[in-house]
């Protein structure tokens, strides 16, 4: 009698002996499977368009004091000679390495330039490229390779500060002094906003928190859609009249009163690119843009939307990610997308106008290829579209086609997006040092 065991022990032995066996070769034409996916089947080439544009006149500022220019993300047109020749060039502590990056752009104000470095070290360096002050701000039980993360912002004389180990500092900007510290109890990686007597952060752990300007007590925290699917740095908070918008990493857009904290509304940033592993990751990347009575937020899985300030209702959606904060000018929007392309939106639908295809792997054996450049940007500055990328380049590009225009080296490749204050360009680089183009 066959029992049930010497029955699974034939049909393994036969199965494995069919694997053994020559393949059968299928005629036809071979097609890549990943075709179309990633791009939606767009054939950009034929889809781009010139369309004229026109911009307001170039402001001359003097000061950088947030991520993208100010506490809304947004400063209209600055002023830049658009060459692309570098003046000095200053070290700022550590740069990237296996175990910490650099996440913070550099802070422009009275006449200094604030940057950190991947090991939670603030420098002040001159407009001329001098080192005014160093300080360290890694918490003495700690090491500096155990956290890295954080960003940088000014208002009055005062320098805030995030960090990794998930901390909030306020800085004396004259001196480098601490005036005050305060523990979140999750790392702050994402850059702080300040506005009126308040300097609000979200923090990795899916927390908003509104901290006092003069005393560092925290005055209120809100907890938004928990999320395990973040990464380093992440999206800042933005300001909206009397309104403070939270992203968090969970995708969540999340308005608030400034003052007492009571919530406005919500809104969440979803849906994803078809064929992208990196598709699954909720998080913000692109902080949250405040223009008029819209805001812009986009996410790095593919897709950026457009919504009322007032209540929080979705304009459009447009299937395009943003790696880095939108930027909107002239009725247009100019973002780096999720597909390594500097690309232009029409801002009343969010329909695309062109897209520029930026490197995207580091590796050029096709079977080799992991790792992908970052791009950084883009600020649009005396009708130049600036974007500076880890590949070791700074780009000029035409607002109005897309078209290149101008390329200089940048040695050691970007690590923050770049900041035009008092004409200058300054970027910083993946080796810890911040250069100035002027």
């Amino acid at each position: 009698m066959i029992t049930v065991r010497t029955t699974l022990l034939v049909c393994g032995f036969a199965a494995l002996t069919a694997c053994g066996g020559r393949d059968v070769i299928l005629p036809g034409e071979r097609v890549d499977i990943r075709d179309g996916i990633g791009s939606e089947a767009v054939d950009t080439a034929e889809a781009n368009q010139s369309v004229p544009i026109s911009l307001p006149a170039t402001q001359a500022n003097a000061n950088w004091t947030h991520r993208n220019g100010s506490a809304q993300h947004r400063l209209q047109h600055p002023a830049y000679s658009g060459s692309l020749t570098p003046v000095w060039t200053a070290d700022i502590g550590s740069g990237d390495s296996r175990r910490a990056r650099i996440t913070a752009d550099p802070i422009v104000a009275g006449g200094r330039i604030f940057t950190l470095d991947a090991l939670s070290q603030v420098v002040a360096t001159s407009t001329s490229g001098a080192t005014l002050w160093a300080r360290d701000l890694t918490p003495g039980i700690e090491r500096g390779t155990d956290a890295s993360g954080g960003g940088l912002a000014f208002a009055g004389d005062r320098l805030f500060v995030t960090t990794g180990f998930g901390e909030l500092t306020a800085i004396d900007a004259a001196t480098g002094s601490e005036i005050w510290s305060q523990d979140l109890d999750a790392p702050g990686g994402s850059a702080p906003t300040v506005a009126g007597d308040l300097v609000y952060v979200t923090s990795r752990d899916s927390r908003a928190w509104a901290v006092e300007v003069d005393s560092g007590r925290i005055r209120y925290a809100v907890d938004g859609t928990p999320s395990s699917s973040n990464f380093a740095g992440g999206a800042g908070a933005a300001i909206a009249g009397d309104l403070v918008v939270f992203p968090f990493p969970s995708g969540e857009v999340m308005a608030m009163f400034r003052q007492g904290g009571l919530r406005r509304w919500s809104s969440t940033v979803s849906g994803e690119r078809d064929g992208r592993a990196a598709a699954s990751v909720s998080d913000i990347s692109g902080d949250p843009v405040v223009d008029g009575n819209r805001i812009y937020v986009g996410n790095q899985s593919g897709r950026l939307v457009a919504l009322n300030a007032t209540n929080g209702d979705r304009i459009w959606t447009a299937t395009e990610g943003a790696l880095n904060p939108i930027w909107p000018e002239g009725g247009s929007l100019f973002l780096v997308n999720d597909l390594n392309e500097l690309v232009r939106l029409d801002s009343n639908d969010g329909s695309r106008l062109w897209g520029t295809q930026l490197p995207v792997f580091v590796e050029k054996r096709t079977r080799r290829q992991r790792t992908i450049f970052a791009h950084y940007g883009p600020v649009l500055a005396s009708g130049r579209l600036i974007v500076a990328s880890s590949d070791g380049n700074v780009r000029l590009f035409n607002p109005q086609d897309g078209s290149l225009i101008g390329q200089a080296e940048l040695r050691g490749g970007a690590a923050s997006n770049p900041v035009v204050a008092g004409g200058t360009l300054y970027i910083v680089t993946k080796r810890g040092q911040l250069v100035a183009f002027r």
